[in-house]
């Protein structure tokens, strides 16, 4: 017995219905997967912009603390001369108490500081690089919202320097800083690094 033609086109329409709504539904959640990578890298692009700033923030404290630190409390702007690296040790002065905090020497054989020193250490007696304001008495708001999950941090590496017309024989030989820097994002684990070298220019 052959079934009737309306029952037929009913489960025929039914199917076809069914494959319409199965096609709006995977559109639907390719549409919303798209909308979410699409947050996802804004989120990562505005995180590694907040990064970025605070890296060079940190350069610009970094030449503040070379050249003339507004708080004569803290400032240690005399440590660092044209002639000279008195003031730069082995092993970047580790420690947040220590004057030579982050003023690095570099042998020729050794690796620099600034691949080999971990700018995430905070530690009151093991960081070796500079925080944001140590020795500048500047500030700025961390941890909140958009705002950097810390304070940024720098170190500088004395590099020597010849000047045109001086001798290499008779020792005249200047000081040329490197300056490397560390932005977080607002999650420490974005991050962004920064470089200038840098000479600083007059009386110590």
């Amino acid at each position: 017995m052959m079934r009737p033609l309306s029952a037929m086109q009913r489960g025929a329409s039914l199917v076809v219905a069914l494959v319409m709504l199965l096609a709006t539904f995977m559109l639907g959640v390719s549409a919303t997967r798209i909308a979410v990578q699409n947050e996802h890298a804004a989120r990562g692009t505005r995180d590694r912009q907040v990064a970025l700033e605070s890296a060079e923030a940190a350069l610009i404290d970094a030449q503040i603390d070379i050249e003339h630190s507004p708080n004569s409390a803290l400032s240690r702007s005399a440590l660092f001369s044209p002639d000279h690296g008195d003031g730069f040790v082995d092993g970047c002065g580790a420690g947040i108490n220590n004057i030579a905090l982050g003023l690095c020497t570099r042998p020729d054989e050794a690796v620099p500081a600034w691949v080999s020193v971990d700018f995430a250490d905070a530690s009151s007696a093991s960081a070796r690089t500079v925080a944001f304001g140590r020795f500048t008495g500047r500030r700025m708001p961390t941890g909140v919202g958009t705002l950097p999950a810390k304070l940024p941090r720098y170190l500088i590496e004395l590099l020597p320097y010849q000047q045109r017309g001086y001798s290499a024989v008779a020792g005249q030989v200047g000081a040329l800083y490197r300056i490397t820097a560390m932005g977080f994002g607002s999650h420490e684990a974005t991050r962004v690094v920064l470089q200038i070298f840098y000479r600083k220019v007059g009386a110590a």
